[in-house]
């Protein structure tokens, strides 16, 4: 849930700083990407001493499974959720006589 709350504030601030709104999901998507994936990887490979034990194996499993899962939420749903709550859409490119490429 952190995580989803940081990437969102993220992107507003991206947003509020003038940055185009497609823009600023994908640039707030990727420089959140290295601290979700480091603060879950941590997590799940501190769970893996848990492993062989058959009293908290189960647990383990479930809290490295769930973290993960949680993980790629995040990283995918929230932006394309915020891209669609806020009709988001890439600007379209086209060409004009001479080759070059305006935005519409």
């Amino acid at each position: 849930m952190k995580n989803a709350i940081v990437l969102v504030e993220e992107i507003d601030a991206q947003r509020a700083e003038g940055v185009e709104d497609y823009k600023a999901i994908m640039d707030g998507s990727v420089s959140r990407l290295r601290p979700v994936v480091l603060a879950a990887g941590t997590t799940i490979f501190g769970m893996l001493p848990l492993l062989p034990d058959a009293f908290f194996a189960s647990m383990a499993v479930t809290i490295m499974g769930g973290l993960a899962f949680a993980s790629i939420l995040t990283l995918v749903l929230v932006p394309v959720l915020y891209a669609l709550l806020f009709r988001i859409r890439p600007s379209r490119k086209t060409r004009t006589p001479n080759g070059e490429t305006s935005t519409i």
